[in-house]
């Protein structure tokens, strides 16, 4: 990189965030030549710390918290980045589609400083699906300079959308290279014999009420079919998640349920898994490293390449479909097998390095 290169800020808000940002951060710490500075906004708080700990990474700036409500957190945010953008950055760095990486790109634009997008050009073109990451990570993409898709479908959106092809390099997603850094860091791989448990998680605020209402009814009717299939089930800590989960599943003999995991935890579960139940995006990209199938708790996904790959199906959240999609899975093991044997379509875990021969490149 450049002389006037060497001086690059990576900004965090949420917990996916970290781990995405984590493994760039030490492949940019470890050049001679380059000051890596992190910015932590606060909009995740604990639970970024933790994941910041895990991979051993302490923030140079951190931003104060302001206000409860996304609004207040926005304008707080905005102010303190207004404040840290005075420094003469040569790049920075956002991560995804949160209210952080948007604010983070919108303040170094006004600032004439280059900003570079890791998972750019994820797409559902549903303005209310996700709500209001669709908008925000599109938005994004019209203030960056630098377009870092992590899959093809991803790439050809960003064309679509009149980005210039000499602006986009396809980098598969910095996940896998996060997984990567903890199964060599550490320790996590499987530890259980025999077929494993069945990991569920949902949290997604289209799936509020009837739907996880009937997401634990499946649960329970799968648990009292298979009593000798433990089921893990990390709870949400949002009251409208733990309501109906402790009030359906908490007398149920085989499902644990526990507080939310933290990152090792959660890869060391998948690692352990016979199959997921999930409606968070980041689990449909992590499961494959440990080939573990996965069912989607959703009508549809901006990560149709664990679907196309086969290492996914979408189940949607009623019932009889789950349960149903379950049992198939746990009859047949052919099927299962070809899900767990269709690798991981996101990444090779050779993303950080794609995007540091780009920055190398063009970032003069």
């Amino acid at each position: 990189m450049g002389t006037s290169a060497r001086n690059l800020l990576l900004i965090s808000g949420t917990r996916p965030e970290i781990i995405k940002l984590a493994p760039l951060y030490h492949a940019l710490k470890a050049r001679p030549d380059t000051r890596v500075q992190w910015l932590h906004t606060g909009q995740h708080g604990d639970m970024a710390d933790q994941i910041l700990a895990c991979f051993d990474i302490k923030p140079d700036i951190s931003l104060a918290r302001r206000g409860s409500t996304l609004a207040e957190f926005s304008i707080g945010c905005r102010a303190q980045l207004e404040q840290v953008m005075q420094e003469p950055w040569s790049l920075a760095v956002v991560q995804g589609d949160t209210e952080s990486a948007f604010l983070g790109a919108l303040t170094a634009f006004y600032h004439h400083v280059p900003v570079a997008h890791v998972e750019a050009g994820l797409r559902t073109y549903n303005p209310e699906r996700p709500f209001p990451e669709e908008i925000l990570r599109q938005m994004i993409g019209r203030l960056a300079r630098f377009h870092f898709p992590p899959t093809e479908r991803a790439r050809e959106a960003l064309l679509k959308e009149n980005i210039a092809d000499k602006l986009i390099t396809l980098t598969g997603n910095t996940v896998v290279d996060a997984q990567n850094w903890v199964i060599a860091n550490r320790g996590i791989g499987r530890k259980i014999e025999g077929r494993g448990h069945l990991l569920v998680t949902t949290h997604r605020r289209e799936n509020w009420g009837h739907d996880i209402n009937e997401v634990c009814y499946a649960i329970a009717t799968i648990a009292q079919r298979h009593p000798e299939l433990q089921i893990l089930f990390p709870v949400h800590l949002n009251p409208v998640v733990q309501q109906p989960v402790h009030a359906i599943l908490d007398h149920v003999p085989n499902v644990t349920l526990v507080n939310p995991l933290d990152y090792l935890e959660m890869q060391q579960a998948l690692a352990d898994a016979w199959l997921v139940l999930t409606d968070s995006g980041g689990l449909q990209e992590e499961a494959p490293t440990f080939g573990v199938p996965l069912l989607v708790l959703r009508e549809e996904t901006e990560r149709p390449e664990a679907l196309e790959a086969g290492c996914a199906r979408l189940v949607g959240t009623q019932r009889d479909k789950v349960v149903d999609t379950v049992e198939e899975l746990w009859q047949n093991h052919a099927t299962w097998q070809a899900m767990a044997r269709a690798g991981n379509p996101f990444g090779d875990g050779k993303a950080c390095e794609r995007i540091m021969k780009t920055l190398e490149r063009d970032l003069i």
